[in-house]
């Protein structure tokens, strides 16, 4: 049955921005308050003027009503925005890292950590362990958490398994997630190329991905993207594009983790390649980040990850400054448990003085460019023909979405056209 919802606030669209919006006309982002929006078969189908919706149906009250083809509620008067992408999240896994926090305290670095047996390796060991059923209780937990932070999407990446059978289970809980009614979509990525295990020497590693992983991953067809972890002591620029390239053969999109703990090159290799996305990127310098944006690459910007380690944020409004095309994400992982977007917000709004518009947008239409919705439908953006997927505020001011880091600013959440209440 198609809905009805009137008497919306103002309504961040999204509609035609192309560019970092703060820079743009303020109509081009934001409607008035006051528009109804039709949802028919899981898409929006029209916006128009509350006020003749009231008159059309003799719709006088604000409780919501069930008409013989029509189902009509108010938000009376609350905000609305774009349902959230996370275009960067590793949500499959199992395992314990806490202790990891007085090692870091400590002073040892990522390196040393995972050298006495932290780190992924660590995570490695008990995903390995761990069966496909336990692993999706564990992601349906974490999307439902997902889900009450506003998150309508996720892109949902393998690499705690660093063999070729854990790696297609990883991948195949992720796709299993993303069918669950009334839970976010996922896109899933392999990550194979995320650390070598500890008996084979990178060069081994890389020919086993190459030769086993890969041809695997194609055949299973569930992943739709391709991820390699390119950093100095990880995986070098020239095993990066060997497993980048051979990748794309297969018929694999491209993404990358890129420079997270000092400048190694990555970024040049990713604007080389045109890959979709390249994240981490705190240590790429500008004229490498304008030429990712010159080959369309968009910078993947996962500020929980500085946050859970104690690291400086690079400057994000130098991003808006040089007209740089960045999303936000979460980075879900077992160092940095959060699967709250309106955090990620938070972060860059309150302590970096971004533009809360700005920040919305690399979480919504930003982040749909490099996470498409399954459907194939526009998504992140409140348009005809879109997905029907938004945010209604527990306030009439859109700011708030970035305004509650510590729970969720939304009094709902319409997923695919279905009105779900947290």
């Amino acid at each position: 049955m198609p809905t009805l919802l009137v008497d919306a606030g103002p309504m961040v669209h999204f509609e035609t921005t192309m560019s970092h919006p703060s820079n743009a006309p303020i109509e081009e982002s934001i409607s008035a308050g006051g528009l109804a929006i039709l949802i028919e078969d899981g898409l929006i189908a029209k916006t128009q003027s509350s006020q003749e919706v009231r008159e059309e149906y003799s719709y006088y009250g604000n409780e919501p009503i069930l008409l013989d083809d029509l189902n009509i509620q108010s938000l009376g008067g609350k905000a609305v925005i774009p349902g959230l992408i996370d275009s960067h999240s590793h949500l499959v896994w199992a395992g314990d890292r806490s202790q990891e926090v007085r090692w870091r305290q400590e002073g040892k670095t990522y390196t040393e950590i995972s050298q006495m047996g932290g780190g992924i390796s660590h995570t490695t060991s008990a995903t390995r362990a761990t069966t496909k059923d336990e692993l999706y209780r564990l992601g349906y937990s974490r999307m439902r958490s997902a889900l009450r932070s506003g998150t309508t999407h996720m892109e949902v990446k393998s690499g705690y398994g660093l063999d070729t059978e854990t790696e297609l289970k990883l991948i195949e809980v992720g796709h299993m997630l993303g069918e669950i009614q009334h839970l976010p979509t996922t896109d899933c990525t392999w990550l194979g190329a995320h650390d070598a295990p500890s008996h084979l020497s990178m060069d081994e590693y890389v020919e086993e991905l190459l030769s086993q992983q890969l041809p695997a991953v194609a055949e299973q067809g569930l992943a739709r993207s391709a991820d390699v972890f390119c950093e100095p002591g990880w995986f070098s620029v020239e095993h990066s594009e060997v497993l980048l390239k051979e990748s794309r053969a297969s018929g694999l999109s491209l993404r990358m983790h890129i420079d997270e703990f000092s400048n190694g090159g990555g970024g040049d290799l990713a604007a080389e390649l045109k890959v979709d996305t390249a994240d981490h990127s705190y240590h790429t310098p500008m004229d490498t980040r304008l030429d990712m944006q010159q080959a369309g690459v968009i910078t993947g910007f996962l500020p929980g990850t500085p946050y859970a380690m104690g690291d400086a944020w690079p400057s994000m409004n130098a991003m808006v400054e040089h007209g740089i095309d960045f999303t936000l994400a979460t980075d879900f992982n077992p160092n940095c448990q959060t699967l709250s977007l309106p955090f990620m917000g938070s972060l860059m709004v309150q302590r970096c003085g971004m533009n809360p518009l700005d920040a919305l947008f690399a979480v919504t239409a930003q982040a749909a460019r490099s996470t498409p919705h399954p459907s194939g439908n526009l998504h992140g953006r409140l348009s005809v023909g879109a997905v029907a997927n938004f945010n209604v505020l527990d306030s009439p001011h859109w700011e708030s979405w970035a305004l509650q880091p510590s729970h969720t600013p939304f009094h709902s959440t319409v997923l695919e056209g279905k009105v779900l209440v947290h």
